[in-house]
């Protein structure tokens, strides 16, 4: 075989490989259709030759845009919560570059101009597919792209639904009822009986799977646990004014476990101002939780954004995959959080 001079061609590979140029060209499209012993003799030689498709003329061949659609969610107005997205956006971005994706990025100020958004980025084949997140119950956007037969794959669940496995609706998510025992376990082992728990209002898909983890953990009866747990907004002002009440109240807490870093960072201000030191866990593990000293439950959000593009595209596809039944495995998956401890004694 002449060796190739200049830069590598989908023939070189081809003849590396010893098969036709179509079955390249169908390894680095759809590699969906290609058996996995061909594809891997076909991807051996595409990475021996260092051969890199052009952009340009593949998302002209197979009419992809190569591009997947990410709302850029707004920062919140202590902008602590804001960080649990920038750091998935940012591991998605880089992961979605090793496979010769593009990540978009658009605003969206309400779920009606976000459904616009989709519908204009599809018209426009701007776009292959969407990531959603933040989802929410019965959340509108997730049943259009459903309806509309757009591919998504969503960082949450789709909370509400009758059945969470319906393979129409891919989801990546992250156990929180799963950190909130391990939270409630960690400030029990430090000597807590009475554990509060500070967290959303109802109905939040997340919030209440959170406080169900401090339920199986906390091991109080439920009028008790009625008095120890509270819902308020993502504000950390608002969730110390709720923890100085409980620890008003004739029976007060002797730890905090919250559903978010926010929430734990009011609790820890009524706390100060009190001059009391218990143990306080947040969940999300923001820059904020560190800078404080503060525990927390850590979401995999590389793993998360992993997961997300193979939902989309296979383990080491490229394109994204139109029609979910397609998809030889689970088109969920729930990753397991980690308890990040900081700190001795009751200030852990």
């Amino acid at each position: 075989m002449a060796r190739s001079t200049g830069t590598p061609t989908i023939s070189d590979v081809a003849r590396a490989a010893r098969v036709s140029r179509q079955t390249v060209s169908n390894v680095i499209n759809r590699p969906d259709l290609v058996r996995p012993e061909t594809r891997r003799r076909v991807e051996g030689a595409i990475e021996r030759l260092r051969y890199r498709p052009h952009a340009s003329a593949r998302r002209l061949r197979t009419r992809r845009s190569s591009t997947i659609g990410i709302r850029l969610d707004p920062v919140s107005a202590n902008g602590i919560s804001g960080s649990v997205l920038d750091g998935f956006l940012h591991a998605l971005t880089e992961r979605a570059a090793a496979r010769g994706i593009r990540i978009l990025l658009y605003a969206a100020n309400g779920v009606d101009a976000e459904i616009a958004e989709y519908r204009r980025l599809i018209e426009e084949s701007e776009v292959d597919g969407f990531v959603v997140t933040s989802t929410t119950y019965g959340d509108r956007r997730l049943t259009w792209l459903v309806e509309q037969k757009i591919p998504f794959v969503s960082f949450g669940r789709p909370w509400g639904i009758h059945d969470l496995t319906d393979p129409r609706y891919r989801w990546v998510d992250v156990d929180g009822a799963s950190g909130l025992r391990m939270a409630t376990e960690h400030v029990k082992s430090l000597g807590a009986r009475q554990v509060g728990f500070i967290g959303w209002p109802s109905p939040s898909g997340i919030g209440e799977e959170r406080r169900q983890g401090w339920i199986e953990a906390c091991g109080l009866d439920p009028e008790r646990m009625a008095e120890l747990s509270v819902g308020v907004s993502d504000e950390a002002y608002e969730a110390a004014r709720s923890a100085s009440d409980l620890l008003d109240a004739p029976r007060p807490p002797d730890a905090f476990v919250c559903a978010s870093d926010s929430l734990a960072l009011g609790a820890r201000m009524a706390l100060v101002e009190r001059g009391l030191d218990l143990p306080v866990v947040g969940f999300d593990d923001t820059p904020v939780a560190a800078a404080m000293g503060l525990s927390s439950v850590s979401q995999p959000l590389v793993g998360v954004a992993e997961a997300a593009l193979e939902l989309l595209m296979g383990p080491e596809g490229g394109v994204v995959i139109d029609d979910p039944d397609r998809l030889p495995w689970p088109t969920h998956r729930l990753l397991q959080p980690e308890l990040v401890v900081r700190g001795n004694g009751a200030s852990a």
